[in-house]
């Protein structure tokens, strides 16, 4: 379960709160860009200097004080009465703490699914469903329109809403009712009703106050020079959490988070942003070709998650795996960065002049996959599921024979010739023991695990849905990250799972027998290296895993 967040304006209550009647045949959605209702797309709009768009970015919250160093002459706004400005040298050391800080105050709405904005269809079809079974639902709209270039770029989405509001702790307790009834996994859509508020405390290096700002500060550096932040946290939430220093291109914001506490945000150039980017995505010193292709998907990316993530935050992104792995100038690399240059502007187009979701994953096992499979929603005609094997094919086993196709090892797939292949992601094996499998799906409330089946395959055999049967009852699981997860992260959904028993015929674990690493839809990442390895040109690389899209300058 997760949660998406939004904003509805200063404090505001959000409008539209009356359900929609089950009589509706057309319901209302709620459209911020119909309606004219203040967002977060609105007061957090994309900054546009020298042709490009700049990007806030999360690097840390939740700090109650933060070291920071400009690497050129500085200017400090201070955010409150007077617009105080502070002109500091290159070098200078600052901190700024947190003081008189007051969380936000949040509600919540449970998230039931999520459309693309033209699949209406699919929307009311699953808004009458719910509505069957006895829930008061409503559908609202998530993303924005903007303009780059004169290129209109359009992310919007509909999610399906549960109607009644609540604290987002009720709210998770409603996503365990839902799975356990309906086998449902869930999203938190989160609102901000009360913003949170602090003063901001500036000291100097002898550690004198010199000055007090309400809510924010703004750092820049006219040169381009950049900062230096001092222990910036990484990793919240896995096993190489740590603290590092680094440095970064751009500007810095020192905001108040949802806590009450210290974020700090990177505004940067996209340009800049993708030289710290791309070499967190893919090796470095994988072939140029492919370095350019991962360059281009990731500016597409980042474009396509403007107004979907972090409504409710002062940013736009974070720096972490949950947007992007962003380390700044000290994750930075000569081969990527003349792998951005290279592309600089360049997008991925469809035949309509569209902006592609450029999307990929780590290694697609043999054969990517329909968007529609993976995440719902209508057929996407750049994000088609194909083949992705290499020269001559001969006569391979495919997907639909999904026994033969998981045990071949010859198979001529572009991630298993690249010489950044890892056989142990390309097929892989994995096991549970019964009381594994019984805790971990503990919370579909079906007792002790007799039976799974993976089914609603797509054409490189990628399961959507997981049917599981216990003692106390059966219920089903829907979602190939939603399967993945209730396993500790499968490495994918391309997978068929066994019952293991003993001599005497008891359970004793399941065993999982799979391929490929992620989920599989747009760009092979290790496929794409062995398509450069090949000799094949990163438009190419492009055009086979887009469906014929077209690189082309967005800017």
């Amino acid at each position: 379960m997760g949660a998406v967040s939004a904003s509805t304006g200063s404090g505001t209550s959000a409008p539209g709160r009356n359900a929609t009647s089950s009589a509706d045949t057309t319901p209302s959605v709620e459209d911020p860009l119909a309606q004219g209702i203040p967002t977060p797309g609105d007061l957090k709009r994309l900054d546009f200097r020298g042709g490009e768009p700049r990007v806030p970015v999360r690097l840390m919250e939740g700090r109650r004080e933060v070291i920071f160093s400009p690497r050129g002459r500085m200017r400090l706004r201070f955010g409150g009465p007077g617009d105080k400005v502070l002109d500091a040298a290159a070098g200078t050391r600052w901190m700024v703490r947190v003081t008189q800080g007051a969380p936000a105050v949040l509600s919540a709405r449970v998230q039931l699914a999520e459309f693309r904005i033209a699949d209406r269809a699919g929307m009311q079809a699953a808004l009458e469903s719910w509505r069957a079974k006895g829930l008061a639902v409503r559908p609202q709209v998530l993303g924005t329109v903007y303009g780059i270039a004169g290129k209109v770029i359009d992310n919007r989405r509909t999610l399906l809403l549960l109607d009644e509001v609540f604290t987002p702790e009720a709210a998770g307790r409603k996503q365990t009712e839902l799975l356990r009834s309906h086998g449902a996994q869930t999203m938190l859509f989160e609102e901000v009703r009360t913003p949170a508020s602090a003063i901001l405390e500036v000291r100097d290096e002898s550690g004198g106050v010199v000055g007090m700002a309400q809510d924010r500060l703004d750092a820049e550096t006219p040169d381009g020079a950049g900062f230096d932040v001092r222990q910036v946290e990484f990793g919240v939430g896995y096993d190489f959490h740590g603290f590092e220093d680094r440095t970064f291109r751009g500007a810095l914001q020192l905001v108040v988070d949802r806590a009450g506490l210290l974020a700090v945000v990177n505004v940067v150039p996209l340009e800049d942003l993708l030289k710290g980017l791309v070499p967190a995505e893919i090796f470095a010193r994988a072939h140029t070709e492919a370095l350019k292709a991962q360059a281009v998907t990731a500016r597409g990316e980042v474009l396509a998650k403007v107004g979907i993530k972090h409504l409710a935050d002062p940013y736009l992104l974070c720096s972490e795996q949950h947007c992007a792995v962003y380390r700044g100038r000290t994750g930075e690399a000569a081969s990527t960065t003349a792998a951005v240059l290279a592309t600089r502007g360049e997008g991925l187009f469809n035949d309509e002049g569209r902006l592609v979701d450029s999307v990929y994953s780590a290694v697609c096992g043999g054969h990517t996959e329909d968007n529609d499979v993976v995440w719902g929603g209508p057929p996407d005609p750049s994000l088609r599921g194909r083949p992705d094997v290499i020269g001559p094919v001969g006569n391979p086993p495919l997907p639909a024979n999904l026994e033969r196709w998981l045990t071949t090892s010859n198979l001529p797939a572009a991630c298993r010739l690249s010489s950044f292949a890892q056989p142990s992601k390309f097929r892989w094996e994995k096991r549970f023991t019964a009381e594994q499998v019984d805790a971990r799906l503990k919370k579909l409330g079906v007792g002790r695990v007799q039976a799974l089946a993976l089914t609603d395959r797509g054409v490189s055999g990628r399961a959507s849905v997981l049917s599981v049967s216990g003692d106390k009852g059966a219920t089903q699981v829907r979602g190939e990250l939603n399967i993945r997860r209730l396993f500790g992260m499968l490495n994918s959904s391309m997978a068929v799972v066994e019952a293991e028993r003993d001599a005497e015929g008891r359970l004793t674990g399941w065993l999982f027998r799979g391929g490929g690493w992620g989920h599989g839809v747009g760009m092979c990442q290790t496929g794409a290296i062995g398509r450069a390895e090949a000799g094949q040109r990163y438009q190419d690389i492009l055009r086979h895993y887009f469906n014929g899209a077209e690189v082309a300058p967005i800017y």
